[in-house]
């Protein structure tokens, strides 16, 4: 299975068991801890689904530092329930953190989950958790898929209170767009609660679990859309009242007040934004009420989204300044410095007046004695300018009797010589096309005219190349020296400043190398580049095949998003 076929996996527990390790509060495990019994009967009485029945299926006997595919290497067990566990764990490939979902090939879901996985790898889409493998070996069904730690759960920031409206805004706008964009492609989520939503610390938020969640959990729906949209809606009325807009208490929030119905979340909490108050109750299931019973029902990711387009833009909040203290004065400026108080405890008093000293040596013996003070330096600094100058003349002489006689048993190293370069490629181990758009080939940069260059397709959202699966290892170009030739400099004229790269080498066996780990001499560190590239390392190095390796972009003045690209390379050895 390629590394792209990913989605995230996220699970709840309905059996009431907690889950091995208290995690519940945090953004980075893989969504598969236990919800509590009353909120998932409640989810699942909302939607009409049960979860499938399940046998009695025992978990693979798995423990810490256990390997998979001799890469993924068990660290600490999340979940373990209806016959499958959920692990974190460390990809010693990519030296990253990652979780991993792991069934028996014989589970009744095995099959299920791994075809959801791969169906949800193909969106390619990164406001979704990604999905990195999905596989069966060894009587196992793994998926594996992204662990972010600067994410933070939906239901550990409700837990601190209600968002702002431009939060609440940020949050159905996202959610809505990106679950649109997944039933497009014949993809639902089926199980979106506060537990798989998480918020990165640039204010995105990404969803977990699409397809897999339902597939581990065996839930199906007659009207996925229906069900996706009103779990958008039931988000939307928690981030608004940090309520559960059903009488259940769910996913550490509190419901709402029995016999009442479902009422808006104006009517709720004070200061609640009327128009995303009306806009939740549209997509949740409330027999056709609404806040103004004008606007008709969301029944679909893609009609709450343009709904959500409908609202006038809600600004964010403007920064608060404090203002500065009060200035104060000093003891100085205020008149008492240096002054002592009084004995009778009054105003300060004046210091008694101290006689002033004669001049000292001003009689004639002073004077004499100055005068002959004076010669004396006088004739002493006269004597080492002398010196001083004389040093310096011979030292002049010699320098210049030197540098007219040829230096022996010493030769001046050579300077570098061009190499010329045979071909250049774009480094795209895992995409051959294109990405992004705009496309400029890859031998615009070797061609000696520094006006032209190659240059990337433009990226959305994330400076990595979009956060893209089929972009993990990053882009560049490799330059074929035709043969192993000694490489002593390489110098990248960039297409435009702020690109993180560096310069790599392969082996002289090397022959046409197409991953990065086949280039395993590094000429230069990682570093944000400016202008230009430089590597020099600290002696010739045989390769045949060079590298200049492209991690993250930066941003496009004209466009929004991300773009980069190479002027020229020249080697020198």
């Amino acid at each position: 299975m390629a590394e792209r076929s990913t989605a995230a996996v996220d699970v709840a527990d309905t059996s009431g068991d907690e889950p091995l390790t208290a995690q519940a509060g945090q953004a980075t495990d893989d969504g598969a801890e236990a919800e509590s019994v009353t909120g998932t009967d409640q989810d699942t009485a909302r939607t009409g689904e049960q979860p499938a029945a399940v046998a009695d299926t025992k978990p693979p006997e798995l423990h810490s530092g256990h390997k998979l595919a001799r890469r993924y290497r068990l660290e600490e067990c999340v979940t373990r329930l209806d016959g499958f566990s959920s692990w974190r764990a460390v990809d010693e490939k990519l030296r990253r953190a990652v979780g991993v979902h792991i069934l028996p090939a014989d589970h009744p879901r095995a099959r299920p989950v791994l075809s959801a996985a791969r169906s949800a790898a193909l969106l390619g889409d990164p406001r979704f958790v990604q999905v990195l493998d999905a596989v069966e070996e060894n009587d196992l069904v793994y998926v594996v898929h992204e662990w972010l730690p600067d994410a933070t759960e939906l239901t550990a920031v409700l837990a601190s209170g209600p968002l702002e409206p431009h939060d609440a805004y940020q949050l159905v706008s996202q959610v809505s767009q990106a679950m649109a964009a997944a039933h497009r492609e014949g993809l639902a989520h089926l199980r979106l609660n506060p537990g798989s939503v998480l918020r990165t610390e640039s204010g995105q938020y990404r969803i977990r679990g699409l397809a897999v969640m339902a597939a581990l959990r065996g839930i199906s729906s007659e009207h996925p859309q229906r069900t996706d949209t009103e779990a958008i809606g039931a988000l939307l009325y928690a981030a608004l009242t940090q309520r559960w807009p059903y009488e259940s208490d769910a996913y550490g929030l509190s419901g709402l007040p029995k016999d009442i119905g479902m009422i808006p979340p104006d009517q709720v909490r004070a200061g609640v934004h009327r128009g995303l108050s009306e806009l939740a109750m549209r997509a949740l299931v409330n027999d056709g009420a609404t806040a103004s019973r004008q606007e008709p029902a969301c029944t679909t990711p893609e009609e709450l989204a343009k709904a959500v387009t409908a609202i006038p833009r809600i600004r964010p909040p403007e920064p608060s300044f404090t203002s500065p203290p009060p200035y104060q004065r000093t003891a100085f400026q205020q008149g008492s410095y240096g002054q002592p108080p009084s004995r009778n405890g009054g105003a300060p008093t004046r210091a008694a007046a101290v006689p002033v000293p004669p001049p000292p040596l001003q009689s004639r013996t002073g004077r004499a004695l100055k005068w002959c003070v004076s010669g004396l330096l006088i004739a002493a600094l006269g004597l080492g300018s002398w010196q001083l100058a004389d040093t310096l003349l011979k030292d002049e002489g010699k320098d210049s009797q030197e540098s007219t006689q040829p230096e022996s048993g010493k030769q001046k190293k050579p300077a570098p010589k061009p190499i010329k370069i045979d071909s250049a490629t774009e480094f795209s181990p895992r995409t051959s096309s294109p990405v992004g758009g705009r496309y400029s080939p890859a031998s615009n940069a070797v061609d000696g005219d520094p006006s032209t260059a190659w240059v990337t397709g433009l990226f959305k959202g994330w400076a990595n190349f979009g956060n893209l699966p089929q972009r993990a290892d990053g882009s560049g170009l490799v330059v074929d020296l035709g043969s192993v030739q000694d490489v002593s400099e390489v110098q990248a004229s960039m297409y435009r400043p702020g690109q993180t790269a560096e310069v790599l080498a392969a082996d002289p066996e090397a022959s046409n190398p197409t991953t990065l780990n086949a280039f395993t001499k590094r000429l230069s560190k990682l570093e944000k580049a400016g202008s230009s590239l430089t590597a020099k390392p600290d002696k010739p190095v045989k390769t045949r095949y060079v590298l200049v390796h492209i991690t993250e972009l930066p941003s496009d003045d004209e466009e929004d998003g991300f773009r980069g690209g190479i002027s020229e390379i020249k080697v020198s050895g």
